[in-house]
């Protein structure tokens, strides 16, 4: 019995496929990624002690970068249970989870594909990640 998964990924959720002989199941994963977020205080561009100008911006890039990384820590647990996986999806977090599958050395041999798909209803996604594995028959 072989587990092959397939995920659409992007920046606000990650669709996990999980194909076991016939049957599928789907799984969805939130990333909590603020791509537009406020932080208290932000509006005010200068300090209180004169012509002292403050920025927030590394603040936010911060908070971005470790709520990318929990996301794909996250998904890379689900990596883990499975044989074989496909990524594909239409923004720049597959390449990042790609990234990161080819450093872990006990991934790395998992990963068989990268593919770039557009916005797709959730039957659809299942339709192309079963086409895929009968393509490639894993």
């Amino acid at each position: 019995m072989k587990k092959n998964i397939g995920i659409w990924i992007d920046t606000k959720q990650a669709v996990i496929i999980k194909l076991s002989n016939d049957t599928h199941s789907v799984k969805v994963i939130e990333s909590n990624i603020e791509t537009r977020e406020r932080i208290d205080g932000e509006s005010k561009k200068y300090g209180r002690f004169g012509g002292q100008f403050m920025t927030f911006e590394k603040n936010k890039l911060n908070r971005k970068i470790e709520q990318t990384n929990q996301y794909v820590k996250n998904l890379l647990k689900e990596v883990e249970k499975c044989e074989s996986v496909v990524l594909f999806g239409p923004s720049n977090m597959k390449n990042i989870l790609e990234k990161e599958l080819k450093s872990n050395m006990q991934l790395a041999d998992k990963l068989i594909g990268v593919s770039n798909s557009t916005l797709l209803t959730e039957n659809q996604m299942v339709a192309w990640v079963k086409d895929f594995y009968k393509e490639i028959k894993i």
